[in-house]
């Protein structure tokens, strides 16, 4: 007998799905932090070289914020080929999940100070960035689904193709097996036909002897009366 459905079972779906959000987002601000040092340690010179800071400062939050606007709707693609996620539920709450983290880090860093102080352009261009970071995310998934789509259907189309050519050559075989069947029982039904006019090699055989014998006028001798002559 089957068991069934727990009445938890909706919750343990939801739990994992949010589970599996955080997690996307935590990693896309960790390989996006790894990622934006690098970076920053090599055109630290060039930045800085920069006229002007309403230069500067826009290259500083995207360098700042690659993890939103580059490495989370590249983890949401490729997410998105492999489990049917949806856009923007995922792309809002991964985005939140990470700007979480970062809050997070600078509280311990600065504590309420880095919190309620340092409002200005960068901290706007920082808002404008989380907000694309979104819709890059949420476009990226729809594109994910798109490909992961066509993929299936293209394997589709190849299975058929595959069964339709596999059917011909089923029909092929079976066409040449029924071809053989009927050349078998023709030959079979020719050699019963032909068998009653032959002649019998043993009856001819037997039969020569006793008609030379009698057509010679002579009666044969039986093998054990054999003429005895006088001694000398």
């Amino acid at each position: 007998m089957s068991s069934k459905p727990s009445v938890l079972e909706p919750l343990r779906v939801r739990v994992r799905r949010f589970q599996f959000i955080v997690g996307l987002g935590f990693l896309s601000l960790v390989v996006g932090a790894m990622l934006s040092v690098s970076l920053v340690l090599r055109l630290h010179a060039r930045v800085s070289a920069l006229p002007s800071d309403f230069l500067r400062i826009p290259v500083a939050v995207v360098l700042e914020n690659l993890w939103v606007l580059a490495v989370l709707p590249a983890l949401c693609y490729g997410a998105a080929r492999i489990v049917a996620l949806r856009p923007w539920p995922t792309a809002v709450g991964a985005a939140l999940s990470g700007g979480v983290f970062v809050i997070a880090l600078n509280f311990v860093r600065d504590g309420f100070e880095g919190l309620t102080t340092g409002w200005s352009f960068a901290s706007a261009l920082r808002g404008v960035a989380f907000v694309a970071g979104i819709l890059l995310s949420a476009r990226a998934i729809r594109a994910g689904r798109a490909a992961a789509e066509k993929g299936s259907a293209e394997a589709e189309a190849k299975a058929a193709a595959r069964k339709s050519e596999y059917d011909e050559f089923l029909k092929a075989a079976e066409a040449g097996g029924a071809k053989l069947e009927q050349r078998e029982g023709g030959a079979a039904a020719e050699a019963p036909a032909a068998s009653p006019g032959a002649p019998v090699v043993g009856d001819s055989a037997a039969t020569a002897p006793t008609g030379e014998a009698s057509s010679a006028g002579e009666t044969p001798a039986p093998p054990g009366d054999v003429p005895k002559t006088p001694a000398a």
